[in-house]
């Protein structure tokens, strides 16, 4: 058995969980708004009393490998729209800067002209000074994939390390030409 699969998640006061076993479908209502998501017809989603079982039909290999899955992805809808998620970035390199205009992230990162992303309906953006900011939003994966696209506009170098990176990020740098040849 998936030791993750089995965990039951518990249903906080003021969230909640509808069921669509004939759609596949699963929704979330919290505080910080409502998701919705399908998921795979082998699994099985029951609600017993404050609590979210993921059962599997049977042990073949397909069903084992998204047990957990399903139950990971019904977990972090439930923590999304009770605490929501955050990616904390942080820019270094000189001259480099952030600022906000409006529901916009202007990024000043080396290139001719600003880098500019747009909040979304599900994603804000809060800056914190010049070199810090934060992604914030109730679903994970969405969270996660925009603080990747604003990384990847200038992604941390391995020589000096400038560049966007996450907090507490570890980035393996490289000696250069001055110490090659000894």
């Amino acid at each position: 058995m998936s030791r993750i699969g089995r965990k039951p998640i518990v249903i906080p006061a003021g969230v909640e969980v509808k069921v669509d076993t004939a759609e596949h479908t699963i929704t979330v209502k919290g505080p910080k708004g409502t998701l919705h998501s399908k998921y795979h017809p082998l699994m099985n989603i029951n609600i017993e009393g404050n609590e979210i079982l993921v059962t599997r039909p049977n042990d073949e290999k397909e069903a084992r490998s998204l047990h957990g899955l399903t139950r990971t992805i019904v977990h972090n809808m439930v923590v999304g729209v009770t605490e929501g998620f955050r990616k904390d970035l942080e820019i270094q390199g000189v001259g480099y800067r952030a600022a906000k205009q409006g529901n916009k992230l202007v990024l000043t990162l080396g290139f001719s002209h600003p880098v500019e992303f747009e909040e979304t309906d599900t994603i804000k953006i809060e800056l914190k000074d010049a070199l810090h900011f934060s992604i914030v939003g109730i679903d994970k994966q969405e969270v996660g994939q925009y603080a990747a696209e604003v990384r990847g506009k200038r992604p941390p170098e391995p020589y000096k390390g400038k560049g966007i990176r996450y907090v507490g990020e570890y980035v393996i740098r490289k000696e250069g030409k001055a110490g090659k040849g000894k």
